[in-house]
């Protein structure tokens, strides 16, 4: 048995088996065994049941999950009469797996993963960028076992526990083919964030990273913009910003961390083909910042572009796995097996868009994963294209998927509804129809602000009518703080004073805004707990003072005094006395000042900062500063 690409000799006998049908040509053996050889996985013996085989078997696993060991097993040889094969019971297929391990399979994972589509391709870049999606799936169950549950826990649901833990799976796509890039998974515990990092590194300049509200977190977006990759990400509707520039085209300039964004703010109106109309607001956010060239009215519509993953996920979790749950009771299987499952559906991409590339102009939608699945579930059976020399350049997948090519997309919509229910009648009342209805339009409306324009002037009456009424609305507490920081440079304010000037009568909230203020960017903490501009000129970070030469003889509290008051102005850390009294257990000595402080001996004048007792109080606030 020969596969296309394949040369070696030992491709029958008990290596026949090791085959996947049409989908080894983007599989060969030669992979196999390099994989193998570079994780160790490789067999020092002839078995029975060879490592290069066992990767095929476990691919094959996700072609049938409906499937036993031995009848999977069965499909592998319906068609390799004469060839002496092995005829192995189930227990030596999961000795067999357990030999594999998840490394081979995590390793061919990163061997095929990556862009599918040409440049050219329809659907694949936005300008010169390839547009790519972020976004988790937590509907994978595994069996219910100790192990697993010790793993991934148990669901809490409405009505109690769930009967199956859950996994979550974190994938980066390629929006226009649908592919893979990366993956990453684990337990539900940690959120889709803290996936999402684990994948950075698959981005790059040429990137257009699209993502949903999951992701609107501000450490992470300047994460990916680091990378080099243009993102535009939906923000929440709790998210606010000051607004440092308008632009002409209704969108604004702000920034995040440090990091200059452009928030767009719309409204999308759908008109259905039965008369409905829906509407729903965005604000999205883009470090593409050049409105001639970048309008928001097209941003918003690229936006849609990041359902991709979801009918990426659907094809995935509903089509391929049937919506069952994973075999393995430990999480060392489940990683195998859920490897086995995104190296498969790669494959079954590569295979589809190779297929509507050698049609040029054909969109890779129009590209059916049902099709793809059901032809090589078929050649799996027949071992056609592995036996045979000369398939063709597209392939039997290939021709399939050709044969049977979808409708181009019409834009349609329908309620929306949870992937796995608690009940099958459970709906989603959310204003859109239950069943699929097509879109007569859309109408993107950006949320612009009115420059003030000259009095109109009517041709049928030449008086000029009177101008309509500006409403001046009070600055926010942003726009006051920002002005009272500017007109006060060079001197930290804390947020208690901050709140004095601007007459905020609830302090501690206001202390939670004005840190917020500092994590997004927007100004800059000292290390005194004070306030400052981000770019105040005159602000200068205060230096410690050197501590002074202390008597030996001293007790330690007494020679703390001595360095408190040789600088009686400056807030002393713990980490900076102890090397003046010769104290190198740094932690045993803060908790001791701590004590001190709590005694009244001294004062904790800010965060692990000391002063004597009475504090020194700072300059009182001018009498010229109003709310």
């Amino acid at each position: 048995m020969r596969s296309r690409s394949a040369t070696a000799p030992d491709a029958d006998g008990v290596f026949a088996p090791g085959h996947l049908g049409g989908l080894t040509t983007y599989l060969p053996i030669e992979l196999v065994d390099a994989v193998l050889a570079e994780t160790g996985a490789v067999q020092r013996r002839l078995r029975a049941l060879p490592s290069r085989v066992g990767v095929y078997f476990l691919l094959a696993l996700g072609l049938f999950p409906h499937l036993g060991y031995a009848k999977v097993w069965n499909k592998l040889v319906a068609s390799l009469a004469g060839e002496r094969v092995p005829t192995p019971s189930e227990k030596a297929l999961r000795d067999l797996r357990r030999r594999l391990g998840p490394a081979p399979l995590k390793a061919l994972f990163d061997v095929v993963s990556g862009p599918l589509a040409q440049p050219r391709t329809p659907g694949t870049c936005y300008r010169s960028w390839r547009t790519v999606a972020f976004d988790g799936c937590s509907s994978f169950k595994v069996p219910d076992g100790e192990r697993n549950r010790g793993w991934l826990g148990r669901a809490k649901v409405q009505l109690g526990w769930a009967g199956y833990p859950t996994l979550r799976l974190m994938t980066l796509i390629e929006t226009g083919s649908r592919g893979l890039l990366g993956a990453a998974f684990g337990p539900k515990s940690q959120g889709e964030a803290h996936y999402a990092r684990r994948l950075l590194h698959r981005l790059g300049p040429d990137m257009l990273v699209l993502a949903d509200r999951g992701f609107d977190d501000g450490k992470l977006l300047v994460s990916i913009a680091d990378t080099g990759a243009q993102f535009l990400v939906r923000l929440t509707s709790s998210r606010r910003f000051a607004a440092t520039e308008r632009l002409p085209d209704g969108s604004y300039v702000t920034r995040i961390r440090s990091r200059t964004v452009r928030v767009i703010e719309a409204d999308v109106t759908a008109t259905c083909a039965d008369g409905t109309t829906l509407r729903e607001g965005y604000r999205l956010v883009t470090t593409l910042l050049n409105p001639d060239r970048d309008p928001a009215p097209a941003l918003v519509e690229l936006y849609r572009e990041r359902w991709e993953i979801e009918i990426a996920y659907y094809a995935l979790r509903h089509t391929l796995l049937r919506g069952r749950v994973l075999r393995s009771g430990d999480p060392y299987g489940i990683e195998q097996e859920m490897w086995a499952l995104l190296t498969l559906y790669q494959l079954l991409r590569t295979a589809m868009v190779d297929a509507v590339e050698s049609v040029p102009g054909t969109d890779p939608d129009r590209a059916s994963f049902t099709v793809a699945l059901e032809s090589a579930r078929d050649q799996v059976v027949s071992v056609r294209e592995v036996l045979d020399s000369q398939p063709g350049p597209v392939g039997g997948i290939g021709r399939a998927v050709l044969a049977h090519l979808l409708p181009a997309r019409r834009p349609r919509i329908s309620s929306r509804k949870v992937k796995s229910p608690l009940s099958r009648y459970a709906r989603t009342e959310d204003g859109r129809p239950l069943a699929s209805t097509n879109v007569d339009s859309v109408t993107i409306t950006v949320h612009a602000v009115r420059p003030l324009a000259p009095a109109f002037v009517s041709r049928r009456h030449p008086y000029p009518c009177p101008p309509r009424p500006v409403i001046v609305r009070p600055p926010s507490y942003v726009e006051r703080a920002f002005a009272f920081l500017g007109r006060h440079p060079g001197r930290p304010w804390t947020p208690r004073e901050l709140a004095e000037a601007l007459a905020v009568e609830n302090v501690d909230s206001f202390r939670v805004v004005v840190a917020r203020w500092a994590r997004e960017g927007l100004i800059r903490k000292t290390p005194i707990g004070g306030y400052v501009l981000l770019d105040d000129p005159v602000y200068t970070p205060p230096t410690p003072p050197v501590a002074p030469v202390v008597d030996p003889e001293l007790s330690r509290f007494d020679a703390t005094l001595v360095v408190l008051r040789s600088h009686p102005e400056y807030a002393w850390r713990p980490d900076e006395i102890a090397p003046a009294l010769g104290i190198t257990n740094i932690a045993s000595f803060r908790v001791q000042v701590a004590y001190w402080a709590g005694q009244g001996l001294i004062v904790r004048s800010s965060r692990g900062r000391y002063t004597l007792r009475p504090t020194v109080r700072k300059e009182p606030l001018p009498s010229s500063i109003t709310a």
